[in-house]
């Protein structure tokens, strides 16, 4: 039997993830609900996709990596629209990230262990370095490095960051499909 990445996803009520072209989700991962993830992206080992509460939007060639944690804001009387989970394309989120309820342009870097809280804004073209807190709310300006707990800009990004987005995308899409060819063989 060949890989079918949908065999790796779960309903929850009405909602049924959609998974574009060519997508790459670990047998280790948990995709669950209201999520949908664009053309050459991929999921790997012991993530967590949650959208039983409100919706998760991945883009093209992002990559959600290892022992991260992606989960919305529900809707209730503290907050009567809730938050979604939006992702743009070429986003590389590293290993043990959370995403949470949070708004993520595209050509971004999340660093390894960084938290992204619940409204909080991180535009296009920015790197996120490791172990970062982004608080609820707060918005991340494009075209810079941040860093720290709470994430503060440090730096504008140099020429060779602006070119790792799309190096960094475009590795992990072949990676992935190294790893479909494995599970396929």
């Amino acid at each position: 039997m060949s890989y079918q990445p949908q065999q790796f996803v779960r309903t929850f009520e009405e909602h049924c993830p959609t998974l574009g072209e060519r997508v790459f989700i670990d047998p280790s991962a948990a995709v669950i609900g209201d999520v949908s993830i664009g053309d050459d992206s991929s999921i790997w080992p012991n993530t967590t996709v949650r959208g039983d509460m409100h919706r998760i939007r991945i883009g093209d060639r992002s990559s959600i990596q290892d022992n991260s944690v992606l989960h919305i804001t529900h809707a209730g009387p503290y907050n009567p629209d809730g938050y979604p989970l939006t992702i743009g394309d070429e986003v590389t989120v590293a290993h043990s990230v959370t995403l949470h309820g949070c708004t993520i342009g595209n050509r971004v870097l999340i660093g390894m262990g960084t938290i992204v809280m619940d409204g909080a804004v991180v535009e296009d073209d920015v790197v996120v370095g490791a172990n970062s807190l982004v608080p609820p709310g707060k918005r991340l300006a494009s075209g810079w490095l941040y860093v720290g707990s709470p994430a503060k800009a440090v730096r504008e990004l140099t020429e060779g960051e602006y070119s790792y987005f799309s190096y960094s995308a475009a590795n992990y899409a072949k990676l992935k499909d190294r790893h479909i060819a494995a599970l396929n063989s």
